[in-house]
């Protein structure tokens, strides 16, 4: 009897142990059709509005507050609609900021995107800033016959697109702000001294560039004070205690955020925006889409 009584234990036990495997195969593929209809339809909806100060001990007195908004990588077609984007530019408004800085890639694929081409300046022209609208060259920008249309489209909105080349805005006192920006580094051809020739020192320097890597190669370089950049779309993908899983090419250094760079004579800052769109795949995973509100600040406020 005591040798049944075992077997019985044991075919419970089996049976009971079999049925945890199941549950718990069933609670995992549960997980993860929630994850991906999260990282597929959720996530690549919502927006962060992210709000950084910035402290520069030498940031002149007619800068203090100063409000910059960053939007990046809108990869505007199959994945981010006319509708979204207009739903974006009423936010960037509602921040009213003295400055608007798009950092390229503003079309996905733009031999694709044609029923939205004579719309979309009109779109842009929308965007309200006191000091004036900026934007350079992103890949996509530069890529897929798109150059062309980019310049006249972000001209007719009203923005300044720079190429190699600085804007500088008087302001009161002596220093002026300048913003530069550079061509894109993989499709376009930037020329870096042309930029850093028309730079001062007494002047405070923003730069805008697509790919956030090429600030790694300018601690040389005295004049800049913060660079703006896109491009790396935070990787889409991100897992904790791993971060993203893949970065384009130019992004692998500085990811996302607010990086404090190495500069012999000033304090510099480098900030990389998310973006909003996607690109290839329309997924995003612990990298929500990112309007930056970013504020020059002399001290803590």
């Amino acid at each position: 009897m005591i040798s049944v009584r075992n077997g019985n234990s044991m075919k419970r036990a089996k049976s009971s142990w079999a049925s945890r495997m199941v549950m718990l195969l069933i609670v995992v593929l549960i997980l993860m059709a929630g994850g991906y209809g999260y990282s597929t339809m959720i996530e690549p909806g919502l927006l962060d509005i992210t709000r950084p100060v910035i402290v520069v001990k030498q940031l002149p007195e007619s800068l203090d507050g100063l409000r910059i908004v960053q939007f990046s990588d809108t990869h505007i077609g199959e994945g981010y609609s006319l509708q979204q984007l207009d739903e974006l530019i009423e936010k960037i408004n509602e921040e009213r900021p003295d400055l608007v800085v798009f950092t390229g890639d503003l079309i996905d694929k733009f031999r694709l995107f044609t029923e939205g081409r004579e719309r979309l300046p009109q779109s842009l022209a929308k965007i309200e800033a006191r000091l004036g609208k900026f934007a350079v060259y992103g890949n996509h920008d530069r890529g897929g016959g798109a150059s062309t249309y980019y310049r006249s489209c972000m001209e007719e909105a009203g923005f300044k697109l720079l190429v190699n080349e600085s804007y500088p805005i008087e302001m009161p006192g002596e220093r002026r702000l300048v913003i530069s920006g550079l061509d894109d580094y993989l499709l376009g051809q930037p020329e870096e001294e042309a930029v850093w020739s028309s730079l001062e020192e007494k002047d405070y320097n923003v730069v805008l560039v697509h790919e956030p890597d090429a600030a790694a190669q300018w601690k040389t370089i005295h004049p800049l004070d913060l660079i703006l950049a896109g491009h790396s779309h935070g990787g889409q993908v991100q897992l904790p205690f791993i971060g993203p899983l893949i970065v384009p090419p130019l992004a692998e250094k500085y990811v996302e955020g607010h990086y404090e760079l190495e500069s012999a004579s000033r304090s510099r800052h480098l900030y990389v925006n998310r973006g909003i769109g996607t690109t290839r795949k329309k997924v995003r995973l612990g990298s929500k889409p990112e309007l930056t509100v970013l504020t020059l600040r002399h001290t803590p406020a």
